[in-house]
């Protein structure tokens, strides 16, 4: 694993190889990186996997099997910013799957780990200096779970 930059480590109760494998079949520019093992006289069964080096859409991450104290929050998400609905359609369907939906583009996947799935566009529509379209967008936002970037675009220009 590269020493510069950060890499993320997620922390798991015992699941850190298959979720470290879920994400690489979901994301693309990802792979599988070395898998460790815990020692004789570790907290863990000797053999049983300590971490996986992972790279996910480019990211850096460790899975790191460190036992049940410690369990994911929305406190920490992930975004992933789509530039269609297409994309939004796939990843909400791919990390929703055994997982959890919630309220503006919000997810819990099987692991749950907190993700936000949104359109680009999204960030474009609040940062317009009209505030009139931007709260528009936002109350339609409030009202989604998957964001359908349709949905905002017509609300945006006010044509419900």
């Amino acid at each position: 694993m590269d020493t510069n930059g950060f890499t993320t480590c997620l922390w798991f109760d015992d699941r850190a190889e298959e979720a470290a494998r879920f994400y690489v079949s979901v994301f693309e520019n990802s792979e599988l990186g070395a898998i460790s093992h815990y020692p004789e006289n570790a907290p863990r069964p000797a053999g049983t996997v300590l971490t996986v080096d992972f790279t996910a859409n480019g990211q850096k991450f460790v899975a790191l099997n460190g036992g049940p104290e410690f369990t994911f929050n929305e406190a920490v998400s992930f975004q992933i910013m789509c530039d269609t609905q297409e994309e939004i359609d796939r990843y909400w369907s791919l990390l929703t799957q055994d997982g959890q939906e919630g309220p503006c583009g919000w997810l819990k996947d099987r692991y749950g780990v907190s993700w936000q799935v949104v359109p680009i566009r999204l960030e474009e529509m609040f940062r317009d200096p009209d505030g009139a379209k931007a709260a528009r967008v936002n109350q339609a936002m409030m009202l989604m779970r998957k964001l359908d970037l349709a949905a905002l675009e017509r609300a945006f220009a006010a044509d419900r």
